[in-house]
């Protein structure tokens, strides 16, 4: 995923969303009886889009307008049921619980049988579409080097990739790093060339600037309309992540972003308290059994409090249920969570697994010390660590931390410093890209995350 607006997905949303609605339609003007109802149709129609809405809110949170999620048709299956029965339960709990927009489960069961059997048909017809090369964008690669075989295999990623490169320009004296038969020599006409190829797009990605670029041929290929994009910013948006090995500090004088008006900042707290006091309210039979289970377990207390680094590098204190044992750090040494850790308790991994053992930092995001979304907020120990080790470390600080965050979404829980620096590619991409849509399309997505348990310790 990147910031970029995916219009493929956006129209199989909406095509997805009127196949629902007609659905849903149907099936309540064929199952129930409206007679005695002044506009029926109305009510009909209400209804249908209110449901309609919610399944393609849930598909979008179970990742499927995504290019990547879905590993295989049974995956695409189970997460378009799973959409299905959130979208259902959500509309169950809003509907019956307000009185509004009631609707019979004898209207609604049909429509949700006949909608799983169209949704898995149009979803895995449209993946199939989409993925022929043609319809993907069509690039030119000026360079042959170790820049150029990153692109090679960001191009090999699959379904992921939106890309297929047309060839790799040879304008290096170096080792070439991609295969030999896709290398050409240098066009006399780049432009004649990008228009036979059909190249959408080219990207300069010489080795450590050795290359001897076109400059005249560039500029009269950019003047025909064809982008020509510098290798950094183009793995930036193919990976939704900033290359740190190209970073410096010019980046964050280059291009838009790092939004940060006070209208942004308004609408970001807004969001940030009302999903927050949604989320305790929801959850709220779950974390009393939670409490009562870790209290029932072992000695100690219900929560866990630790000192953790805020925006502007400002300490603060993070809650969270208590996971492990009373005395995992007795010798005072601070250590990172590990796979099948023996700190942790049996109530204390059920709870890591389904990130039960966040929800209190609701607490600290009403208090204003966090954001919903956000770079994971680390202990001062490991920020001095990771600070030292990882150039521009300290600039993840420049926002509040997240309960769930851009970085959490990709890349499974950091435990090392190299894990570390690469979820700092994912929060710099995130802090430079961030807009209210972007935040809650973060939130949206973590469902998932949670439902499968990804990078769960």
């Amino acid at each position: 995923m990147n910031t970029r607006v995916s219009w493929p997905l956006i129209l199989l949303a909406a095509v997805e969303l009127l196949l629902l609605i007609a659905a849903f339609g149907a099936s309540t003007l064929l199952f129930n009886d409206w007679q005695g109802i002044a506009d029926p149709f109305s009510a009909i129609g209400q209804r249908s889009v209110a449901i309609a809405v919610l399944v393609v809110l849930m598909l979008y949170a179970m990742g499927l307008y995504a290019w990547h999620v879905a590993k295989s048709y049974l995956d695409l299956l189970v997460r378009i049921l799973l959409a299905l029965a959130l979208a259902f339960a959500l509309y169950v709990l809003f509907a019956y619980a307000f009185g509004v927009l009631t609707l019979p489960f004898s209207a609604i069961a049909p429509g949700l049988s006949v909608s799983f059997i169209a949704l898995a048909l149009v979803h895995d017809a449209f993946l199939r579409i989409a993925d022929l090369a043609h319809l993907k964008t069509h690039v030119l690669v000026l360079g042959t080097g170790t820049n150029a075989k990153r692109l090679e295999a960001l191009e090999n990623r699959g379904r992921a990739s939106r890309y297929r490169i047309a060839a790799f320009i040879d304008i290096e004296d170096g080792e070439n790093a991609v295969l030999p038969e896709r290398i050409v020599a240098s066009p006399g006409d780049l432009v004649d060339y990008v228009r036979r190829m059909g190249v959408d797009e080219i990207v300069l990605a010489p080795q450590d600037r050795r290359g001897s670029l076109p400059l005249e041929s560039l500029v009269a290929v950019r003047l025909s309309g064809v982008p020509v994009t510098p290798y950094a910013s183009f793995c930036e948006r193919a990976e939704g992540a900033v290359p740190l090995e190209e970073l410096k500090p010019s980046w964050f004088f280059e291009g838009t972003g790092f939004r940060t008006g006070s209208w942004h900042m308004a609408g970001k707290r807004v969001i940030d308290v009302t999903a927050s006091l949604t989320l305790l309210a929801l959850t709220f039979p779950i974390l009393a059994l939670t409490a009562f289970a870790i209290k029932l377990e072992s000695p100690g207390p219900v929560f866990y409090t630790q000192r953790r680094v805020g925006q502007l590098d400002r300490p603060f204190t993070l809650y969270k249920f208590r996971s492990m044992r009373n005395d995992a750090e007795r010798a005072g040494q601070v250590q990172w969570a590990s796979q099948n850790d023996a700190r942790v308790t049996r109530v204390g991994r059920i709870i890591r697994k389904s990130r039960i053992d966040e929800i209190p930092q609701a607490l600290n995001v009403l208090k204003g010390e966090m954001s919903f979304v956000g770079p994971r907020p680390e202990r001062p120990e490991f920020v001095e660590l990771l600070a030292k080790e990882i150039p521009f470390y300290r600039e993840r600080h420049c926002v509040k931390p997240g309960i769930t965050g851009w970085a959490q979404l990709n890349y499974p829980y950091g435990a090392s410093v190299e894990d570390a620096r690469r979820k700092l590619a994912y929060d710099l991409f995130y802090i430079k890209h961030f807009t209210l849509m972007f935040d809650l399309s973060v939130a949206l997505q973590t469902v998932r995350v949670v439902i499968w348990n990804a990078g769960a310790r």
